[in-house]
């Protein structure tokens, strides 16, 4: 958010803060909501690159084009586990997953 737009909310009575301070996440909440969310968008990008649908790649996975929509959102429902064996099955490497993890710390 610019700084102009934050001085206006924060002068009509707004605050102004993080997702963070909002949910009140740890530091390792934090951290690991935003690896899981690299993940996620990881796994689109792979999608995408390969020109593939979501339908595509999900029965490529052997699941729903549902549950592949719930994986690029990073909803609730899906582990990080999910994500990264999605990701090797897609053809991503164990380095190119170390990446992302490592970007995201």
């Amino acid at each position: 958010m610019d700084q102009n737009k934050k001085d206006r909310l924060e002068g009509a009575g707004w605050r102004v803060g993080t997702a963070e301070d909002f949910l009140e996440l740890t530091p390792e909440e934090a951290a690991f909501v935003e690896l899981k969310l690299a993940l996620a968008r990881f796994l689109r990008d792979v999608r995408v690159q390969q020109g593939w649908t979501q339908a595509q790649t999900a029965k490529r996975l052997g699941s729903s084009q549902s549950r592949l929509a719930k994986m690029e959102a990073a909803d609730a429902s899906v582990s990080v586990d999910l994500l990264v064996k999605s990701l090797l099955g897609l053809g991503a490497t164990r380095e190119q997953v170390g990446q992302v993890i490592a970007r995201a710390a």
